[in-house]
């Protein structure tokens, strides 16, 4: 069985659009026929740019290779062009079709991946949802109102859901870590406060920042949630300052999360020997894929630490999410968009069931999805976009910050 052919879908999801302006998606078929669907959480570069580098990194490190041989083929990208270090570009790019692998794999023995896994420890996966816009209202106001917020984390307890994510400070920006507004300060209190009243005990807070501020003010916005019992305060500081989690764990009485943009068991490891990180959120379609990720979970145990993968993308990176969750006994939770996203589940055929705020993992070979090809042709992306984008002006300390949360509206 040797991999032998790739074809790519950039997909437009329509609006909302939940997930990201595109996903990127790949499928594998082999010598004797066998197809495997992946994607890849990337976007460095523009979708052209970044089909070069998939079809690259499929030619030249897998074309021809046996499906099982993901070891072989993570160590040959791992060191592309001499590098032996982590790439989000490259990495990526390998992620989505090491997933298409296992979904091979899992096809050609008629197992689901989680059994080749060693097996499913989890027999359904609590999950959380960001906090979104009812159809109809205006969602640049419903990411700065919390009366809003609240009465939309209500109707997911109702629904089933037992934590819930949101991050009204902003802004994001290109710059570096940057002290918050105290308007965003505010604002942030005022959130969990309000949500809060509208859960109670009934569901966890997971307050996130995309990693906007310096330490001196994760620590002052930190501190001023604390008296809410948020369940995690995420990426409080920029990804790549490493050691300042351990600073900001010092002085916040908040459980710090991290890792949606962080890639390979390297970044992730060092981040576990330097402390102050507990609770570890690699996307699998960018950390190198499922093998990856269940190392990186191995190392998570040592230190104590859990596991809840990230998820803003397309249906078959929450697959491969639900495989690797369903196979591990440090799970904390798995994101979701909603309850599975309308467009989401139609990509797959409702080949995922989301129940009672759990997701149980699929039992059909390989990532056990039906992925719709017709349905992902209907809906190019045609645009030279990013995935998502930050911005170039800085934070407003005078008139305050609003964003339009992370459903793009242009192409």
């Amino acid at each position: 069985m040797r991999l032998t052919d790739l074809e790519i879908f950039t997909v437009a999801p329509p609006a909302p659009g939940w997930g990201g302006r595109y996903w990127t998606f790949v499928k594998l078929t082999t010598d004797d026929g066998i197809t495997g669907i992946g994607e890849c959480y990337v976007s460095t570069v523009g979708p052209k740019a970044m089909d070069a580098v998939i079809r690259d990194v499929f030619e030249r490190h897998m074309l021809g290779t046996s499906p099982e041989e993901i070891e072989l083929m993570f160590r040959r990208v791992y060191s592309s062009g001499f590098t032996q270090r982590p790439d989000p570009t490259t990495i990526g790019a390998f992620s989505g079709l090491e997933i298409a692998c296992w979904d091979i794999i899992g096809k050609a023995r008629n197992r689901p991946v989680w059994a080749l896994l060693g097996g499913r420890i989890n027999e359904r996966i609590r999950s959380y949802t960001y906090l979104y816009p009812e159809p109809g209202q205006d969602a640049a106001e419903f990411w700065v109102n919390p009366d809003w917020t609240a009465e939309a984390a209500a109707n997911c307890v109702r629904q089933g859901f037992t934590a819930v994510k949101f991050d009204p400070a902003g802004p994001y920006t290109i710059r570096t870590g940057h002290q918050p507004a105290m308007s965003d300060i505010s604002r942030s209190v005022a959130f969990c406060a309000k949500i809060r009243e509208a859960v109670g005990d009934k569901a966890d807070l997971l307050f996130g920042t995309h990693g906007q501020f310096n330490t001196p003010g994760a620590i002052r916005l930190g501190r001023e949630l604390e008296p809410y019992n948020p369940l995690w305060y995420e990426e409080p500081i920029p990804p790549d300052m490493l050691p300042e989690f351990a600073e900001v764990a010092r002085q916040v009485r908040i459980p710090l999360a991290t890792g949606e943009r962080l890639t390979t068991k390297a970044e992730f490891g060092t981040l576990l020997r330097l402390g102050g990180v507990k609770i570890l959120q690699p996307a699998l379609g960018r950390v190198g894929g499922i093998w990856e990720a269940k190392k990186i979970a191995a190392i998570a145990e040592v230190f104590n630490a859990e596991m809840a993968p990230h998820l803003y993308a397309g249906p078959v990176e929450w697959a491969a999410n639900i495989h690797f969750a369903a196979s591990i006994p440090n799970i904390l939770m798995a994101e979701t968009i909603q309850t599975g996203g309308a467009f989401h589940l139609a990509l797959i055929k409702h080949t995922i069931t989301w129940e009672d705020g759990y997701i149980l993992p699929p039992t059909a070979p390989g990532l056990g999805i039906e992925f719709d090809e017709d349905l992902a042709r209907a809906h190019p992306y045609t645009g030279t976009r990013l995935h998502l984008e930050m911005q170039e002006a800085p934070c407003d300390y005078r008139h305050g910050n609003r964003f339009e949360g992370g459903a793009p509206t242009d192409t």
